[in-house]
């Protein structure tokens, strides 16, 4: 036992067994990593393909997608769709589109509710759509988000000319930006600068709002303040900002009673 023990230590102590068994480990650590290459090069998967074009904002329909085989490694460092059920019953969205026989990403994919035709769609019973002119400096520089949760600022002159400035509506969602032509900022790549916010308010703040716009005296503008991700994770009820305010907007308008 001891002679065989000498024995393997000579032999491990040689330097020829040493610089033949570190090439042997070269050679084994580059067969599996040429063999993974090759794996990877001739292995293959099926994925959908667009058999006619899909325009943007239309449903993807399962008749016009077929699958092609290709190899795993084309589809390494994308986000191709790369099976039939990713498509079920989504929305190639604004701003896209998928050529004939061609390949469908993840990133050109949406729900229906996300489109912006689906914006006015979606306000709840009760709720009235209102849309607040801006530029893209009231926006900051287009950095108001559908999905945000902002406050609607009034300024004005009161009676005496003196300059009244505070929050009228508080915690209003952003449901969309459009420009001037009514195209969608962030869905359609051939879209302006913001003109327009979207939103959805009560019924009773919405006539506020277009009340204030209405005024012809008072200097009355409404301009949009942006809050952080917090106020928007965690979003309070819509509501008046400034009972002063919103007593100021409704001194000067006429009041229309029910019959």
């Amino acid at each position: 036992m001891g002679n065989l023990t000498a024995t393997i230590k000579r032999f491990i102590s040689n330097k020829n067994t040493v610089t033949i068994l570190a090439v042997l480990a070269g050679v084994i650590v580059l067969w599996y990593f040429y063999n993974q290459r090759v794996e990877a090069a001739i292995t293959t998967i099926r994925i959908p393909f667009a058999i006619n074009r899909i325009d943007p904002g239309t449903k993807i329909e399962m008749d016009n997608i077929d699958l092609v085989e290709i190899t795993v490694s084309t589809t390494k460092d994308t986000d191709i769709i790369k099976s039939k059920a990713e498509l079920e019953g989504k929305y190639l969205c604004y701003g896209t589109s998928v050529p004939t026989n061609g390949f469908i990403f993840a990133s050109q994919v949406c729900e229906e509710k996300e489109l912006p035709n689906s914006v006015i769609d979606d306000i709840p019973d009760g709720y009235a759509p209102y849309a607040l002119k801006v530029n893209s400096q009231s926006t900051y520089a287009n950095s108001i988000l559908p999905g945000n949760y902002i406050d609607l600022y009034m300024s004005a002159k009161d009676d005496d000319g003196k300059i009244i400035y505070g929050p009228l509506i508080k915690s209003i969602e952003v449901l969309a930006v459009r420009d001037n032509s009514g195209k969608d900022v962030f869905w359609d790549q051939n879209a302006g600068d913001s003109a327009y916010l979207l939103f959805g308010v009560p019924a009773e703040y919405q006539n506020l709002l277009v009340t204030a716009e209405l005024i012809t005296t008072n200097s009355i503008q409404i301009t949009p303040v942006p809050r952080n991700s917090s106020y928007t994770a965690n979003p309070g009820d819509t509501q008046v900002g400034s009972d002063y305010l919103y007593n100021f907007v409704l001194s000067k308008s006429a009041q229309i009673m029910d019959s």
